[in-house]
């Protein structure tokens, strides 16, 4: 009788699109754990916003804690075609959270979300199965190779979420360096593209700019391209610097929808192929299992930089890679702000 009275109260919320009731209700549902109750709050409030009724937070929120809190067998039900358009962050990272693949591997079809999940899952230390038929072009090994980081992981929470940047912990011997004299442009058009593409959200959702520029010559010539006459620099290993990419690829900047830690990761890998001038060849390698292999040797090849221009921000990149073989450098600069 309980589940009858409590689902009358719902369809009158609905139909008064009473969002603070749909919300008290919501918690409530959690907190007795009643996940099968929470599923319909979301299937209605769902239905309801094509009626007109404005009750689509209520959906949203629905999702969410479903996709976050919910065993696996109805956490799955958020990954279909109409859930999670204005969640905070996909929810396909949200249910990677806290179910780990064995848990959600069961309960899955073959599809893009759920590649995704893996490759989310993937980031959280596990090893998922999906057939090579399940893949749909995501080339990327589904495991961390030797030469990735560590990436950094958001966490869910009924506050929202909580994305730090790996960057937040560096300390570093910072050196001031006056900016070379002009060098030789070189054609980055691959490295633009990359950098546009992995802070696309910032730039289209938000309030950010990106440039990148590249030169015959060092890391000064590349500050020189950028505009700056001067900026303190640092030396940083080859995964610090990949870490940074896929948290910029991951984020949504300060305004835009977060985008998740695989199309991050996805992105920092792009733009190493475009630093490595193989983006042409990435078909190739992913069919012949190479690419791991080659991208990895061209993070590790090239000398990375933090630069320090004094115009910091809470969403920033602000990366020097150097070839230090073919006397190259590429400037790549990305800034956000509230």
């Amino acid at each position: 009788m309980s589940e009858f009275h409590d689902d009358d109260e719902l369809d009158q919320l609905v139909d008064r699109a009473d969002l603070d009731g749909l919300v008290r209700l919501i918690d409530a549902r959690c907190s007795t754990r009643d996940w099968d109750g929470l599923v319909r709050v979301r299937t209605r409030c769902q239905a309801a916003t094509k009626t007109g009724r404005q009750v689509w937070p209520a959906a949203t929120l629905a999702e969410f804690r479903t996709a976050l809190l919910a065993p696996a067998d109805r956490a799955h039900l958020m990954l279909d075609e109409d859930s999670g358009r204005f969640t905070i962050g996909p929810l396909t990272e949200v249910i990677a959270q806290n179910h780990s693949w064995s848990e959600l591997e069961p309960c899955l079809e073959p599809g893009p979300r759920t590649l995704f999940v893996a490759h989310e899952r993937v980031l959280r230390g596990d090893s998922p199965t999906v057939s090579d038929a399940s893949r749909f072009g995501f080339d990327l090994p589904l495991f961390l190779t030797d030469w990735e980081p560590s990436y950094a992981v958001p966490t869910y929470s009924d506050d929202g979420v909580d994305a730090p940047c790996p960057t937040d912990t560096w300390r570093h011997e910072w050196h001031h360096v006056d900016s070379a004299t002009e060098s030789t442009s070189i054609d980055d058009a691959d490295v633009t593209a990359a950098l546009r593409t992995l802070v696309e959200p910032w730039t289209s959702s938000s309030n950010g700019r990106a440039e990148s520029v590249g030169v015959e010559g060092n890391a000064t010539h590349a500050l020189r391209a950028l505009g700056m006459n001067g900026a303190r620099l640092s030396s940083i290993d080859a995964r610090e610097a990949v870490a940074w990419l896929a948290w910029c690829g991951a984020s949504g900047g300060a305004h835009g929808r977060r985008r998740g830690g695989a199309l991050g990761r996805f992105g920092a890998w792009w733009m190493l192929a475009a630093l490595g001038g193989i983006t042409d060849d990435w078909d190739e390698l992913a069919d012949a299992h190479d690419l791991a292999d080659e991208i990895g040797a061209i993070s590790e090849s090239l000398q990375w930089f933090r630069f320090d221009d004094a115009t910091t921000s809470g969403y920033e990149l602000s990366l020097i890679a150097v070839d230090p073989i073919d006397g190259l450098a590429f400037g790549l600069l990305a800034r956000d702000t509230a």
